[in-house]
């Protein structure tokens, strides 16, 4: 096993669409591919059995006996280090919304390019979540059309500091990017956004992106 290998659990209930995604990722040179499941029940077991947990796990939506979103939910609860991808052949707003709020990292729709799939599953590695052109669209969309979604902040709640490194996260910069960039250590960087996740009570990185588009302290560059 290669310990600086990506590890990568997939997640789906079409046999030979799974073993296809296998084959794919297994010719990476920096990914290791630990187990399949065909359902969101066997995939948890398969966690709790196995002593080396994934990074990522590609996930499918809609499955028998347990679906990708509650799936999703239980990892974010008791494995909440485990990035998810969703990988789904549903792309509405509201698939892509209700898998974003509780909890993946990433969304793609299944007629997405093998190079797609790959870059996004580096990207999430690399900086801990990866928003394509049309995920990033439909998240602002269903954020900016709900007026309730706004939330109004304390001048004081976050340091000038703190919004300048999430302007960054959300222009999808990495913790050694922000650094250099701001002529800091990374440590600081990190110590920024762990008190920024904090405060704003988000549980990750993309968390953190909704909520500045939520309060309108990032615009995200489509």
């Amino acid at each position: 096993m290669n310990d600086l290998a990506i590890k990568i659990v997939l997640v789906d209930d079409e046999v030979l669409f799974r073993k296809g995604i296998s084959f794919l990722l297994q010719r990476e040179e920096n990914i290791e591919v630990l187990f399949e499941a065909s359902n969101g029940e066997e995939l948890i077991s398969n966690l709790n059995s196995n002593k080396i947990k994934p990074d990522i796990i590609i996930m499918d939506l809609k499955m028998p006996v347990l679906n990708g979103v509650e799936a999703t939910k239980v990892i974010r609860k008791f494995f909440p280090d485990i990035k998810i991808i969703a990988l789904t052949s549903y792309d509405t707003k509201s698939f892509v919304t209700n898998m974003i709020q509780v909890g993946a990292v990433a969304y793609l729709v299944k007629n997405t390019t093998p190079k797609d799939l790959i870059n996004t599953i580096n990207e999430v590695a690399q900086k801990g979540f990866f928003y394509n052109e049309t995920t990033l669209k439909t998240i602002q969309d269903t954020i900016l059309s709900s007026k309730s979604s706004k939330v109004n902040l304390d001048s004081g709640f976050l340091s000038p500091r703190e919004i300048e490194i999430l302007q960054l996260i959300c222009n999808q910069k990495t913790t050694a990017e922000i650094a250099e960039e701001l002529f800091l250590s990374p440590r600081t960087v990190e110590g920024h956004r762990n008190n920024l996740l904090l405060k704003t009570e988000s549980r990750n990185i993309a968390g953190l992106v909704v909520y500045a588009i939520q309060n309108e302290i990032a615009v995200l560059t489509l």
